[in-house]
């Protein structure tokens, strides 16, 4: 039979993270355990959608309603009909994944019938600060050849003005975080075109995407917030370009995986991200960043320790998670 264990852990961030709506110093996270009596053991990690009211105290919560359905045969497509999306199904679906690769001997990436994995280059964020910080972090982020900068309603082209000033060769992408208005967005994407921003990441608020329906701009919008899960796509088809797939946000790679085919069906573009968080929660991810046209799996950088098993990153390349820690 299996058995499930919950746990809450805290993760100190290098230095205060700020976005849009949050500054974040320490991050709580549930991990999940499953075993099966045999020797085996699952393990995944899920920070949870804050910004929905999600908590590790609440995701725990929503496990603990389902363990009476839990049972030795259980796959992620039952998973899917026990929760809803959201990060308490993330931990329990990637927690899965990591059992019953224990007790195959078969990898994640096999079982899911994808190709073998390689490494892939990871965003590096650098969050919102006064403008010492902000060049600091620029210069410090040299040798990553991608940056995702935070922005907000009142500092957006001067972070990308005084990034660019401290990493001429970076690529750039900016996420607004639900912060600015449709004419706000008007006003700066021909500036941001000028600065060489590639994408732009969640400019209006979910409940504002409606007016973007049908608009073409310069640069590609990515949907991050308004997007969930496969149910979010439809909608999202005549207003973005690219989709943000978090774990945390469509409740594991069962349905991540399943949003990826979806997506591509319907021609968006695919972007994988996370929620912070430790290398666990970024394992499941990289499976996704295989096929994703921009990869942001930077949390383990954020933050001042990671896992015994990390995944290995360096100058912005992720190379694939060890079976040890995950798959």
């Amino acid at each position: 039979m299996i058995t499930c264990r919950t746990s809450i852990e805290h993760w100190a961030m290098n230095e205060p993270f700020e976005i849009a709506r949050e500054i974040i110093t320490d991050l709580p996270v549930l991990v999940v355990s499953l075993s099966d009596g045999l020797g085996h053991t699952g393990r995944a990690e899920a920070a949870g959608v804050d910004y929905d009211g999600e908590t590790p105290q609440s995701m725990a919560r929503q496990i603990a309603a389902a363990l009476d359905r839990l049972h030795d045969a259980i796959g992620g497509e039952e998973l899917l009909t026990l929760l809803p999306a959201g990060g308490a199904r993330n931990a329990l679906d990637c927690a899965l994944w990591d059992l019953r690769a224990k007790q195959s001997g078969i990898a994640v990436w096999q079982a899911a019938g994808l190709p073998e994995l390689l490494p892939v280059t990871t965003a590096f964020t650098i969050g919102l600060g006064d403008e010492a910080t902000t060049r600091r972090k620029a210069r410090e982020a040299r040798h990553f050849p991608l940056l995702k900068l935070k922005v907000d309603a009142l500092r957006h082209l001067d972070v990308v003005r005084m990034v660019r000033e401290e990493h001429p060769s970076a690529r750039l992408v900016v996420d607004a975080n639900q912060a600015w208005s449709l004419d706000l967005l008007n006003d700066l994407l021909p500036q941001l075109e000028r600065a060489g921003v590639e994408m732009v990441e969640q400019p209006l608020p979910r409940n504002e995407d409606a007016s973007l329906e049908g608009l073409r701009f310069a640069i590609p919008l990515a949907a991050d917030e308004s997007c969930t899960d496969r149910a979010s796509l439809a909608a999202l088809a005549g207003r973005y370009q690219y989709i943000n797939i978090k774990l945390d946000k469509c409740g594991g790679l069962t349905e991540a995986l399943a949003m990826v085919a979806e997506a591509t069906r319907l021609g968006l573009g695919l972007m994988v991200g996370n929620m912070c968080g430790t290398s666990l929660a970024m394992a499941p991810a990289f499976l996704l960043a295989q096929s994703c046209a921009y990869v942001d799996l930077d949390g383990p950088l954020l933050q001042r320790m990671d896992r015994a098993v990390p995944m290995e990153y360096h100058n912005g390349v992720i190379q694939p998670p060890r079976p040890a820690l995950w798959g």
